[in-house]
């Protein structure tokens, strides 16, 4: 039997589909990346905002198209959206054969053959389970860099956040289970762990009793081979001395981290259910950059939140030129069913939610021009992730630079390099979100 796999959405999607690309695999399915020959289609589904619920959607329908022209026999859609709309999904797509859950993936062997088989088989489990597996992931990014998922689900409740009520509580991971499986990924030749939860900076408290992520972090430096670890989606108010120290003191953790906040007035933070005021976003910018002072920030915004004035989105503009952030991205509002904030008054059109991203997005683009310009002259490792076509330009990413979401360093030699070597290049150029240099 061949299966193909779609997964879509965030980094912590595509671990659950590594996942169950790796349980296939031991129940001997083969894998195919043509939708006409596969003998099987699952899609892996988010549902976070609209745009990516409407992408799962469309997914799903171009999929389906499959059972009848092709050669497919099930489609299976799992994820986010087979969470929370099964019953709207098997009603409008009838060709969906099976669903499975945010927390049900390790079955996904068992539901394709019962399909199979004939058999009808959903699995929506409930969002609190946490799923442990030994089978080990098929590595889909290339084999360089993976992400490490160490906790499920999350307890913030923002007001315009539907992921609690599909993904969740928020659970750990045990450090062992981790440690275990980062080594696992470290022998198949990854060179960078990439942290990932809905939050990362409460790790441990639920099953240690306090926020354990130092802790995790120093043990996975431990494993031989690794040579970065990478840190996303802190929520600044977590962000703690402990967590300080271990990025400044740490050799394998890049220093950089993902701290998104999503607004700079206190009025919409507090609608928007955050736990920060603006000054106190300003403080723990200010400590991290005091304690380590090439330290790169990323943050995201939204714009259009319900009730947002003009003067509160100029607020937040004044805040993005003050603050600098290295890298930052913006989201229009979503008004998601079952939120808070969908039942807010004063919702925003869409024409001015983007006309703000806009000028978001244009302020951080002159910021970014002149942070790359600063690191014109200076030698900065990069790791090396593939070779432009008839060119002796390779094409890497420095400590400043998550996969997917910032820039790339274009790395001119006429030395042979291979992709996943990590090496010293002098920047020469700079570009709004990228680095021209050359090799040490």
């Amino acid at each position: 039997m061949k299966i193909m796999f779609v997964s879509l959405g965030c980094d912590k999607n595509l671990v659950d589909t590594e996942s169950m690309l790796g349980i296939l695999r031991n129940k001997g399915f083969e894998f195919t990346d043509d939708e006409f020959e596969a003998d099987v289609i699952a899609v892996n589904t988010c549902c976070f905002i609209h745009d990516a619920k409407q992408e799962s959607i469309n997914t799903i329908l171009e999929m389906a198209e499959h059972k009848k022209d092709g050669a497919c026999k099930a489609l299976i859609v799992s994820g986010c959206l087979a969470h929370r709309y099964q019953d709207e999904i098997t009603k409008e797509i009838p060709e969906v054969d099976a669903f499975l859950g945010t927390s049900s993936y390790d079955k996904i062997a068992d539901v394709i053959l019962a399909v199979l088989e004939g058999k009808g088989y959903n699995c929506i489990d409930s969002a609190d389970r946490l799923v442990r597996t030994d089978t080990e992931r098929i590595i889909t990014t290339g084999g360089y860099y993976e992400y490490l998922k160490i906790a499920e689900g999350c307890d913030k409740h923002c007001t315009y956040c539907i992921i609690p009520k599909v993904r969740g509580n928020y659970r750990s991971y045990p450090m062992e289970y981790l440690v275990s499986q980062a080594a696992s990924l470290v022998e198949k030749g990854v060179r960078e762990l990439i942290l990932v939860a809905q939050e990362t900076t409460v790790y441990g408290v639920d099953i240690y009793g306090k926020k354990s992520l130092a802790e995790l972090i120093k043990r996975l430096a431990g494993i031989g081979g690794l040579s970065w670890i990478r840190i996303l989606y802190c929520y600044p108010e977590e962000i703690d001395d402990s967590l300080i120290e271990v990025i400044k003191n740490e050799p394998k953790v890049c220093h950089y981290l993902d701290m998104p906040i999503q607004h700079a007035s206190d009025n919409i933070l507090k609608r928007m259910g955050r736990r920060t005021t603006k000054q106190e976003l300003k403080d723990v910018i200010a400590r991290l950059r005091e304690n380590i002072s090439d330290i790169a920030l990323r943050t995201t915004l939204i714009t259009g939140f319900p009730g947002e004035t003009q003067e509160e989105h100029e607020e937040m503009l004044d805040f993005v030129d003050e603050m600098e952030f290295d890298r930052l991205g913006v989201f229009t509002y979503s008004a998601e069913e079952d939120t808070p904030a969908a039942a807010m008054p004063g919702q925003i059109d869409e024409a001015v939610k983007e006309a703000r991203r806009d000028a978001v997005m244009e302020l951080q683009q002159a910021v970014s021009l002149d942070k790359s310009r600063e690191m014109v002259g200076r030698v900065i490792e990069c790791l090396i992730e593939g070779k432009i076509e008839d060119d002796n330009t390779y094409v890497g990413r420095s400590y400043k630079d998550a996969p997917n979401v910032d820039g790339y360093v274009f790395v001119n030699t006429d030395e042979n390099l291979m992709s996943g070597d990590i090496v010293k290049v002098r920047i020469d150029g700079a570009m709004e979100y990228d680095l021209i240099g050359s090799l040490c």
